[in-house]
Formats: C-alpha cells, sequence, structure tokens
C-alpha cells in the first residue's frame, strides 16, 4: 500500500475548536502525530491526553531564514513519509498560509491527502468586526514585500512569531505610516485566550507578548497618510482636473504644457548641478507632474492613460534590455548602447531614409546639433582626433570676420551658427553634453552677475554709474571667490 501524508490543521485556538472528527483521528492514531511546532495548545492539551508528537522546532534554531526552514521540514517529512505513512498537523487550516503545506503539494515523490481544519478568519473577521468584501489583504509575515501593501483594504499579517518578525513588519509599515498610527495584536481569536489589544505602531515590537498565534491588524488608511502613494497623487491630478477642480489645471492641453516640461526638466537640472537633494527631489517632482497632467488630459479626452504610460515603458525596458531580462550576453555599455539602437530600429520597422530624419525638430539647437553629428559618426563621418576640430573651429571664427568686415549680417548668423556647430563637434568628441555645459556657464554668470549687483548696492549706487573697470573689478572678486 503506497504511503501518505495526511496534512491536519489544529486550528488558531483550543482543543473546543478542534472539530470532533479530527480529534478522534488524532487521539486513535497510534503513532505519533508530526507538528511543525509543538507551541500550540491543542498540542498541550492533547499531550495531557497521552499523545505524543514530534515536532521541528529545532529546524528553526538550525536554519537562519525561513525558506531554508520550511525547505528543511518537508525534506525531513518525506524522508519519515518513505518509511511510513504519516499525519502531519499544523497550526490553523493546511490551506491558510501555511507554506510547508504548499511546498508538499509541489512535490511528487509522496501522495499527500489533506484531511482538513478550521480557519480562523471566520473568528478574525468577527473579532475585529470588519467585513472583507470592503477589501481585504492576508499577509505572511516572514514574507511579504512593501510594494505589495495595499494600505486602502484591511490588512492582516499572520505568523508574527516574535519581536523579530514583529520588528520586520513595524520597519515596512513606518515607511509610509506615522509611528503613532493604531495597530491591533490579534492573539488566539476565537478561543478562551482571545486577547485584542490596540497600540501605537511604534510598540508593536516592544510591549506586547507574541506567539504562534499572533495576528497584526492594519485599519484601512485613507487621506493625506497615503501622499506618498502613487495612487494618491493620480487621484489628486484627476481631483485638480476634474469638474470640481482647479480653474487653471482644467483649461490646460498638451500644447499649453509644452514649454513647462522644458522649464522644469532644466530646474532639476540645475539642482544636480548645486548637488541640491532637496532641490532635485522637488524638481523631478515638477517633471513627475507634467508626466501626471500630459496623463489626465489623455485620459480626459478618451486617447491614453497612465496605464498604457506606465505598460508601454515596462515593455520598452524590457525589450531593450535582453542582457538583463533575457539571455543575451553583454561585456561593456558600449555593447548595451548598440543592443539598445539595433532594437530601436526593429521596432521603427521601416527605416527611414537618412540617418537624421526621425531626429526631434524641437530639441534645443545644441542637443540637435550633438545628436546630428552622432548619427553621422554612426556612419563613419566624424573625426578621429581633435586636431582638425579646433582648425574648424578657427576656421569658422575667421569666417565670421570677414562677414563682420563685409557688413553682412545675414552671412555673420550663418557663420556664427557654422562656429556653435563646430564647438558643439568639440565637446562632443570630449564626450561633454553642450547644453549642460552651457547651462553651467549661464549659472556661474548669474551668479557672478548678482555678486556684482549686491556690491554696487553696498555702494549706494547703480551699475549704471559705474565704470566697467569698476565693474571688472567686482567681477574679478567673484571670480576668486
Amino acid at each position: 500500500m503506497e504511503n501518505t501524508i495526511e496534512i491536519i490543521g489544529l486550528g488558531a485556538g483550543d482543543i473546543n475548536q478542534l472539530p470532533l472528527g479530527i480529534y478522534r483521528k488524532l487521539v486513535g492514531h497510534n503513532q505519533a502525530i508530526h507538528v511543525r511546532t509543538i507551541d500550540h495548545p491543542v498540542v498541550k492539551t492533547l499531550q495531557e491526553e497521552g499523545v505524543e508528537f514530534v515536532s521541528y522546532d529545532s529546524v528553526y534554531v538550525q536554519q537562519g531564514q525561513f525558506e531554508t526552514v520550511y525547505k528543511e521540514i518537508v525534506s525531513q517529512l518525506l524522508a519519515e513519509a518513505k518509511e511510513n505513512s504519516i499525519i502531519y498537523a499544523v497550526p490553523g487550516h493546511p490551506m491558510l498560509a501555511e507554506k510547508t503545506v504548499q511546498l508538499l503539494l509541489e512535490q511528487k515523490e509522496i501522495t499527500v491527502n489533506l484531511i482538513g481544519g478550521q480557519s480562523y478568519l471566520d473568528d478574525l473577521f468577527s473579532a475585529l468586526k470588519i467585513d472583507p468584501i470592503e477589501g481585504f489583504q492576508f499577509l505572511d509575515a516572514t514574507a511579504f514585500k512593501r510594494n505589495q501593501l495595499e494600505y486602502r483594504h484591511h490588512l492582516v499579517f499572520c505568523q508574527v512569531y516574535d519581536s523579530f518578525v514583529a520588528s520586520e513588519v513595524k520597519l515596512s509599515l513606518l515607511e509610509d505610516l506615522s509611528p503613532e498610527h493604531p495597530v491591533t495584536i490579534v492573539e488566539a481569536v476565537g478561543s478562551k485566550q482571545e486577547r485584542l489589544v490596540t497600540i501605537p505602531l511604534v510598540e508593536l515590537d516592544q510591549t506586547v507578548k507574541l506567539s504562534n498565534l499572533t495576528s497584526v491588524y492594519v485599519p484601512p488608511v485613507t487621506g493625506e497618510e497615503l501622499n506618498n502613494q502613487f495612487y494618491r497623487l493620480r487621484e489628486v491630478i484627476a481631483q485638480l482636473r476634474g469638474p470640481n477642480g482647479c480653474p487653471w489645471d482644467k483649461k490646460q492641453t498638451h500644447e499649453s504644457l509644452r514649454k513647462y516640461l522644458i522649464e522644469e526638466a532644466y530646474e532639476f537640472i540645475e539642482a544636480v548641478n548645486n548637488a541640491d537633494d532637496d532641490g532635485m527631489i522637488e524638481e523631478i517632482g515638477d517633471v513627475l507632474l507634467q508626466v501626471m497632467l500630459h496623463s489626465q488630459i489623455g485620459e480626459d479626452e478618451g486617447f491614453f492613460t497612465i496605464d498604457d504610460v506606465i505598460v508601454t515603458l515596462t515593455e520598452k525596458m524590457i525589450r531593450r534590455h535582453p542582457h538583463v531580462f533575457g539571455s543575451k550576453n553583454v561585456e561593456t555599455a558600449e555593447e548595451v548602447v548598440e543592443n539598445w539602437e539595433q532594437i530601436k530600429r526593429q521596432e521603427k520597422g521601416e527605416q527611414p531614409k537618412s540617418l537624421v530624419d526621425d531626429i526631434a525638430v524641437d530639441l534645443p539647437e545644441l542637443l540637435r546639433a550633438e545628436e546630428i553629428q552622432k548619427r553621422a559618426a554612426k556612419a563613419g563621418f566624424d573625426w578621429d582626433n581633435p586636431v582638425p576640430i579646433w582648425a574648424k573651429i578657427h576656421e569658422e571664427l575667421e569666417e565670421v570676420q570677414d562677414a563682420i568686415e563685409a557688413e553682412d549680417l545675414e552671412e555673420v548668423e550663418k557663420e556664427l551658427g557654422d562656429v556653435l556647430f563646430a564647438i558643439v563637434n568639440l565637446a562632443r568628441y570630449y564626450k561633454i553634453n553642450p547644453e549642460l555645459a552651457l547651462n553651467r556657464t549661464n549659472l556661474k554668470f548669474k551668479t557672478r552677475f548678482q555678486f556684482i549687483e549686491e556690491k554696487v548696492r553696498e555702494l549706494n549706487l547703480t551699475m549704471e554709474e559705474m565704470s566697467l573697470n569698476e565693474l571688472d573689478e567686482f567681477w574679478n572678486k567673484a571670480k576668486r571667490n
């Protein structure tokens, strides 16, 4: 006869919760019952009635991670079952937050039969006086991720065995909730030992006795406490554009917002240049605001939503990084860029007639010049050292001077453009972004000029009342500073 593992749930409380059929099966079994942990009130009562148990509590001491604990328990159970059929008893219900049961069901060596048991969820809902239809999330405290948490629902963490597990839960929740946010400790729900204690979140791992029968309940959270959640930002933007929203936000279009996206991007760059962390947080937030507004406009008009934006971006990132999400091997950043461009060409389908056809016409002109030169360089139309680039710059400067002497303003404009184009080429050779370089210079000039203005005001004068040499003295002082 084939050996089997029969799995029984001991419930979440005392012996009075145990179904009669399961009770009879346990007391009538002539061999030791295998239990994940001996620390359960039903086990203690049955031991008093003469039932023998073999527990796996020692595995928790030997192994450092819960994942390896469960695998080791299953390994030992399978070894025992190959010799004789066994009964394996777990707290609660076998199909509720029991990783060892899941692992046993996945294996094919030994037949596993689920006998049953009582889930504690019914008693939990009654004790907490909550209706799960309002939204309910049940989480294993030993194996959850913060990004799984849905704070707008009733949250219950099971298997809060000890202060270490409670501390991990607390630290994750403190990323989003205040230290004083109320949480309820639920102990031995449905039994005579049932106990509910509501405490501030910060005290979760400090003042309450925890056991194998402990759960932690977090009531639904709404409003300002969720201001760090993406869906909360989405709600705010939708409200701003809604019927009772902001008059300014409601009248905006993709066209009217164009300039703000550019401005906010440059303000973020300025914060980066200043190594201003707080400024970066604020300015990249303003960039995100523009993304959200454009997405909400798209949703209002019925064309696209922020979900479409996220899906498209996520799929593109996965598709263009086969060395991360696939089997392709790359060694250098240059190979990554080459793969990116190759995949991008495949996605576009029909190739443009010219390498420079699909460069965005609305790019700032310095960036557009750089992109044109980069495309040409891919076809081999490029200098391999800076000497001829310098010669080209000097040549273009002479042509500017000739145009000025000829008093041909149209030609001066053209030749000055050639000078700028040649300088972009030089910047590209040395891997310097010309737009950022000019941005830094503008900021530098602005800072020095403001210094001059301040010094002039200290003299109770205006700049017009001072000579250029006097102003230049202040400039040089600002430069030294």
